[in-house]
């Protein structure tokens, strides 16, 4: 079933050519939905300054400046005569005001139905945030959230009605290589062992535990490589250049891994993504924050079948269940040491964590995370009409 032809879905979030997760996300939901409901997505995208605006895709109907509020009215106004439903990725940071209130501007000036995508979910949110999030459910008709952990946190922290929470997962991509020595040997990576993590670079990573992982493992097993795929997150080159680079760099050197750690600083396309995850035999996610409640960087590794090590934040917690992966303390070199060796040695145990990892990723995989998106617009457009007709 999908949404009627003419009831058209506008997306609301920053946007490619931005470049950050969030931007991505968008594109590939509007895409996805759009496959389903056979109608063309429209996007009013949220500039956080530095953007090529020229080269803004078609989709792209208005930009909003981040810092000034008018244009959150303006936007609302356009969203309200073009589409029928709208969707809201949100993040604090990427709106503009005190904690992001601006969002909330929008939300008082539009008059169509709206569903907002949760992309952070705090445990214990300060007061300001807290305030906003409860503020929003007096607009939204629906909130989605990509972790269940996150539903009674949402019901018992802010306050959320539990009829407006939905749980749809993170999306990745719906057609994925299998050819691991293929895309090795393209990539010239042939013969090597390969472990990865990508995604915009910044402190919280927890890069450094899984570089000081490395001596015992490389003594063991000296044909691994470790790619650290991705640039230096925005934000962080603002407030603080490349310092964090600097510093896994100058680790890399002072522990004599020249030859097995390879930085790969760009923002990848999706092409490339691709290639590199499909050449990767174990991917690390040693973040440090153990309230991240969302990661697509672990999606995109368990819908490729990949054998993740990780530590225990809230959506490994939830996603690396049962056996899909393993999950290491926080901040603890030598416990992922262990676990690469583990693993290294008992290939028959690689084997089977990666096809579990394979059976659990088909359910992010973008075309059924879109028709769930599709299903969820339709409930509150039948809801909306159901209100209207009893008034």
């Amino acid at each position: 079933m999908s949404i009627p032809c003419n009831q058209r879905v506008l997306y609301f979030s920053t946007y490619p050519p931005t470049e950050c997760g969030l931007a991505t996300f968008t594109q590939d939901l509007a895409s996805a939905a759009a496959s389903w409901n056979l109608t063309q997505p429209a996007v009013i995208a949220i500039e956080q300054g530095g953007e090529k605006t020229s080269a803004r895709p078609p989709e792209v109907l208005f930009v909003v400046r981040r810092d000034h509020e008018l244009d959150y009215i303006k936007a609302a106004k356009m969203a309200s005569d073009v589409a029928d439903v709208v969707s809201i990725q949100h993040e604090f940071g990427i709106f503009g005001g005190e904690n992001g209130e601006f969002v909330l501007t929008f939300l008082k000036h539009l008059k169509k139905s709206s569903v907002v995508t949760l992309h952070t979910v705090l445990p214990r949110p300060d007061s300001g945030k807290l305030a906003i999030i409860r503020e929003m459910s007096y607009y939204v008709d629906a909130f989605v959230c990509m972790n269940r952990l996150a539903i009674p946190i949402l019901e018992q922290v802010y306050g959320l009605p539990p009829h407006k929470i939905f749980y749809i997962p993170h999306g990745a991509p719906s057609h994925i290589l299998e050819d691991k020595e293929g895309a090795k040997s393209l990539l010239g990576l042939s013969g090597r062992t390969v472990l990865s993590t990508f995604g915009l670079l910044s402190p919280g990573k927890g890069i450094e535990y899984a570089i000081e992982a490395l001596p015992g493992v490389v003594h063991r097993f000296p044909n691994v490589l470790y790619l650290i795929l991705g640039e230096t997150h925005p934000q962080e080159r603002k407030r603080r250049g490349e310092s964090y680079r600097a510093l896994l760099e100058e680790k890399v050197h002072n522990l004599g891994l020249e030859d097995h750690v390879c930085f790969v600083n760009r923002y990848l396309s999706q092409e490339e993504l691709v290639q590199y995850l499909t050449a990767t035999d174990i991917y690390l996610t040693p973040y440090l924050n153990p309230e991240q409640v969302t990661s697509g960087t672990l999606t995109y590794a368990l819908r490729f079948g990949k054998i993740v090590i990780s530590t225990p934040y809230l959506s490994a917690r939830e996603a690396l269940q049962d056996g899909t992966g393993i999950l290491v303390p926080f901040r603890n070199a030598t416990a992922i040491q262990e676990a690469l060796i583990e693993l290294l040695e008992h290939p028959e145990k690689m084997h089977t964590i990666e096809a579990r990892a394979k059976n659990a990723g088909t359910a992010y995989s973008w075309d059924r995370v879109g028709r769930e998106y599709v299903k969820l617009f339709e409930h509150i457009l039948y809801q909306a009409r159901v209100a209207s007709f009893r008034e």
